[in-house]
């Protein structure tokens, strides 16, 4: 039950990614074609929300559930490490016409054949896990 509020609401994260069409593979393909605006505006949506809260998180020094403090500290990006991590990202994106999370709730809708990119996260997580220790980070 101490969990009950983060399946809430990855529940309703879903239904909203499944509403709004944002893991329809066509919709995602339009996207990368450039044919549709759809996606964009999702994604900027996203990001204007994104930018709000952490404004909001600033001026008013809110705190976590548990009242913890929020540290928004900036490290600086590797920049050879995030450009070869949205390349690998962009990638798996484009063959299974999904990102991570949706992934999730398309399994819930129904789209069962996403079990196995969802395999797949499972392992990399894995195989990351145990050589992480000898990647240059």
């Amino acid at each position: 039950m101490k969990h009950l509020k983060y399946v809430l609401a990855g529940m309703l994260f879903g239904i909203v990614l499944i509403k709004s069409e944002a893991v329809s593979w066509f919709r995602i393909q339009e996207m990368f074609r450039f044919q549709s605006f759809h996606m964009y505006g999702i994604i900027g949506s996203a990001v204007i929300v994104g930018i709000t809260s952490i404004l909001l998180i600033k001026k008013f020094n809110l705190k976590t559930f548990n009242n913890e403090k929020i540290d928004l500290s900036l490290n600086p990006p590797k920049k050879v490490n995030t450009l070869l991590g949205g390349i690998i990202f962009g990638f798996g994106w484009a063959l299974i016409g999904g990102c991570p999370g949706p992934l999730y709730a398309l399994v819930g809708a129904g789209n069962i054949i996403y079990l196995i990119p969802i395999a797949g996260l499972i392992l990399g997580t894995m195989v990351y896990g145990i050589i992480k220790n000898k990647l240059p980070h």
